[in-house]
């Protein structure tokens, strides 16, 4: 299951995991592991990611309410 967007708002943006690595004083391996949703940031580097970036952690973040309204319409159209 996907929980964040940064790999989509690394590609829109064409910035490289290496470079938010840079950014934010981490390790190549742990930003692409949050990139991968292998893990997920704690909400203090959530917002340096944000920043980084320059977008809002919110956009960060997938909206559950939309894929639930997805599956749920799945769910309707096998009925």
């Amino acid at each position: 299951m996907q929980y964040n967007r940064i790999k989509q708002v690394l590609d829109a943006k064409g910035i490289k995991q290496v470079w938010l690595a840079e950014q934010i004083g981490k390790s190549f391996r742990t930003v692409n592991m949050y990139v991968n949703n292998v893990v997920q940031p704690p909400i203090p580097i959530l917002y340096e990611i944000a920043h980084a970036l320059e977008v809002t952690p919110q956009e960060l973040l997938v909206d559950d309410t939309v894929e639930q309204e997805a599956v749920h319409k799945d769910n309707t159209d096998i009925r």
